[in-house]
């Protein structure tokens, strides 16, 4: 006989069923912190992975480049065949696999862009808070490494806090920002290696076309690659 609790209404008695057979989920490493210091940072988070996963439905073989704790990651991996997740971060690897889920299995691995390419080609990529990161001497090099493990039909989307957000950003959330821009130039870094770059705006998790210097957070999301990064 089952110790499950009874609940009042029959029809959860699927939540024990879930229970059974994938046990409690675990937060991630940054998911963690925010759900337990600021849990609408954990939201908005979430709302861009599933803007990623929207626009990239259908996709075969997707590349995440700078994971983390690849928390919001199943989001996308809802709307895509297989999603290949990496960051130069061992711990956060490590988590990541720590935590892996057999139903919900991707591939992870730790992997410094700036070294190299990917190995492997993939339909899409995406990194999300993650240019910021990068040194502005090093975000061609970061751009091309991705393009490199990128088909020639691909699209890639990179989301980043805007330069104009940061005067109202928390000390933790400033940490290692080197590299925020400002919506305009953002699009013409992404427009000297596609010919396709679509620029959206977001404030807390609602993603719209709006004035980009009132938006808290941007997204480029670029196609058609330029003839020279097109591998031959």
């Amino acid at each position: 006989m089952s110790n499950d609790p009874v609940s009042k209404e029959p029809q959860y008695s699927l939540l024990y069923d879930v229970v059974r057979e994938h046990g409690i989920s675990r937060f991630g490493l940054m998911a963690n912190e925010s759900w337990n210091r600021d849990p609408k940072r954990t939201l908005f988070t979430l709302a861009r992975y599933k803007f990623v996963a929207h626009l990239l439905k259908g996709r075969k073989n997707v590349l995440e480049v700078g994971c983390a704790d690849a928390f919001g990651t199943r989001i996308v991996q809802q709307y895509v065949d297989s999603v290949t997740a990496v960051d130069f971060d061992p711990a956060f690897i490590e988590d990541v696999k720590d935590r892996m889920n057999p139903a919900w299995e991707l591939n992870a691995f730790v992997h410094d862009v700036l070294e190299g390419p990917v190995p492997g080609k993939y339909d899409a990529a995406f990194a999300l808070d993650v240019l910021e990161h990068i040194e502005t001497k090093e975000e061609v090099a970061f751009i091309q490494n991705i393009l490199r493990s990128l088909k020639a039909h691909g699209v890639l989307i990179l989301g980043m806090p805007s330069l104009e957000s940061q005067v109202h950003a928390s000390p933790q959330s400033k940490a290692g920002h080197v590299n925020c821009k400002s919506g305009e130039d953002f699009r013409k870094l992404m427009e000297r290696f596609f010919h396709t770059t679509f620029m959206f705006s977001m404030n807390d998790e609602t993603v719209h076309t709006g004035f980009s210097k009132m938006a808290h957070y941007l997204f480029a999301v670029s196609s058609h690659l330029r003839n020279e990064y097109v591998e031959k």
